[in-house]
């Protein structure tokens, strides 16, 4: 199987099989969205069919409900877990400290409700992730329709005094339109381009 896959995918595919191995049999799991997350799904599948593994799974996006339902997963609401034992997901950067940006998939919103949600949060990442500073990969805001151009707006206000490279901030598009989330919300990338205060930064936004 791994013989097939690129280096990057390969190490994605290890750190999904290795957290994997940390979902117990009976858990509540949150499932992550990303291009790692999905084959953290996809051994957990491999584990519902070979080990008889029992668990419920709450997906954080439409696509990874679905890609869970595939593989026999059983997929249940937030509303119907009420917590969850463990969170895997995950993460488009994160440096030294473990400061991480997420959300390049479109999914930060419920990713961040299904984490807190949770009695652990594991992420999982290649090494191709890690870098000095933060700010590379744009940061994710995700905004509802109505005022978008206002938050916009106050938004970059912000940004003139935080510790930060870039300011240039764009809507992400789909096919010519603005991208729309699972809950029906646009997302602002904020091309930072170096992010010195990543705790500080969040707070304020």
């Amino acid at each position: 199987m791994t013989g097939d896959l690129s280096p990057i995918d390969k190490a994605k595919y290890v750190a999904a099989k290795r957290a994997a191995d940390m979902v117990e049999d009976g858990m509540r799991v949150g499932l992550g969205t990303g291009s790692t997350a999905a084959w953290l799904v996809r051994h957990l599948g491999d584990r519902v069919r070979d080990e008889g593994l029992r668990i419920k799974g709450v997906p954080t996006s439409a696509r990874t409900a679905q890609l869970a339902r595939q593989v026999g997963i059983e997929v249940i609401t937030l509303d119907e877990a009420g917590t969850l034992n463990i969170t895997i997901d995950g993460a488009d950067e994160f440096d030294g400290n473990l400061n991480l940006i997420k959300g390049g998939g479109g999914a930060l919103l419920h990713e961040k409700i299904v984490a807190a949600a949770s009695e652990e949060v594991v992420v999982i990442a290649d090494a191709a992730k890690e870098v000095g500073m933060l700010g590379a990969f744009p940061l994710p805001i995700e905004v509802i329709p109505f005022g978008w151009t206002t938050t916009q707006m106050l938004v970059e206000e912000l940004l003139v005094s935080a510790d930060v490279m870039g300011r240039r901030i764009t809507l992400r598009m789909n096919s010519g339109q603005p991208f729309v989330t699972d809950e029906g919300n646009h997302i602002l990338d904020l091309h930072l381009s170096r992010i010195g205060n990543a705790r500080q930064l969040s707070m304020a936004l």
